[in-house]
Parts: structure tokens; sequence; C-alpha cells
């Protein structure tokens, strides 16, 4: 089983208008799937699932999609950060919560703080995230360090890196699984992502089920991971 297992949920758009409702019944409609995404996984034994929610791209939306995907969002915690907490669920929010609308940071911090003892297993809720933020946000951190002395340039390294990102202490994605067919990560855990195995599916998020996702586990399960070595 993996570990980590990381979800671009993508498709939620083209999936409504196939259907001939607006894009946002898709986003509506795919929240419920992410939920119920989410307790599959931890029934199946994963310790940490990150999925990508809403990108630091996302912006380039139409104002009203945007608006309409944060009010989702806000309901989708308001309504289900009990049944969160029950299962053991820790929720934490990655990516630039500054940035986004007071009413939806409310929100997401509440359910970060009503979570937090969850040990069953942690949901990274990616929201204003970008995996380029991520990296920059980490090197600032160190380069105050260095401005200051408590750093010295040589002691840089690969842990220390990971260590100011925003997914610190939690292992990186051994899964990464993307809905909807396209084959790229789009500033997805771009530093966390190196060596994840990647499954790409044709099903559009909110057609996703707990068996796609069985089968993904599968198919990673069948894969034997070199690491850039020979495997030998």
């Amino acid at each position: 089983m993996p570990s980590h297992i990381a979800i671009i949920m993508d498709g939620n758009g083209r999936w409504a208008q196939e259907r001939g409702k607006p894009r946002l019944y898709g986003h509506r409609v795919g929240a419920e799937v992410a939920k119920t995404i989410v307790l599959a996984a931890s029934d199946m034994g994963a310790k940490y699932l990150t999925l990508f929610a809403f990108s630091t791209e996302n912006w380039k939306r139409p104002p009203a999609e945007i608006q309409g995907i944060f009010r989702v969002l806000e309901e989708f915690f308001l309504r289900e950060v009990k049944l969160l907490e029950g299962y053991g669920i820790q929720v934490r929010i990655i990516g630039e919560k500054s940035g986004l609308p007071g009413s939806v940071q409310s929100v997401v911090e509440r359910s970060e703080e009503l979570t937090r003892s969850g040990r069953k297993m942690a949901v990274n809720i990616a929201l204003n995230y970008g995996g380029k933020w991520d990296i920059i946000q980490s090197v600032r951190s160190i380069a105050r360090d260095v401005q200051s002395g408590r750093v010295r340039p040589d002691d840089i390294t690969e842990k220390m890196v990971s260590s100011r990102l925003s997914t610190s202490g939690q292992p990186d994605p051994d899964l990464l699984i993307r809905t909807g067919g396209e084959r790229r990560i789009s500033n997805f855990l771009l530093w966390q992502s190196a060596y994840s195995e990647m499954y790409v599916t044709p099903v559009l998020w909110p057609d996703f089920t707990p068996d796609h996702l069985k089968e993904a586990i599968r198919e990673y399960r069948s894969r034997h991971r070199r690491f850039g070595g020979d495997g030998g």
C-alpha cells in the first residue's frame, strides 16, 4: 500500500458540460467524490492523501466560477469536518492561505484546528497552491536564515529544502494519480513528486470511484521502483 497518495482531481467542468450542466455543478459533485475517496483511502490504509483543489493558476478562470468554487469549498468544510474528525482524519491546508478570501481562511483554519488530533490519516488540501510557489517559499525561508547567520550556504541540503516545504514532516508521494486523461503534473508537488509513480486515467473526477482508486493502487504495486538506480 502506498503510504502517500496525491491526486490531481481533473475533469469537473468537462463532466458537467457533457451533461448540459453549468461547470459549478461539476465542482459540487466533485466535492462529494473527494469525501468518498478520502474515506476510502483511509480504509485502504493510506497514511497521507494530498488533493489538488485550487491551484495558483486557477485564478485565471472566470470570476463567477472562482467564487462558486470557494462557496463549494466552504460548504464542504462546514458540512464534513465533524465526519472527518470522527474518522480520525487530520485536515491540513497547503498553499498560500493569505491569498484566499477571508471567509475561506476562517473555515479552513477551523477545520485544521478541529481535526488536529486525527491520527488515522492526514489529508492535505492544496488551496491556492503551486509547486513553484512551494519551492520559492522554502528557498526564501532558508535565505533569511543565511542572511541572519543561522545557516551557512554550504549547509543547505535537499533535506533542508524539504523541511521548509508545505508538506514538511511527511513522506513524498509514492503514487500520483491524475484523472481526466491529461498527461502533465500542472505545477503540483514539483519537488515532492520527483520519484512518484504516476497513474493517469481518462475517468473524469466526478466519475472516479473507490474501485478506480483500487485499480491505481494495483497498478502501483505491480511496478518496480528504482529511484534512478538500475534496480539490480
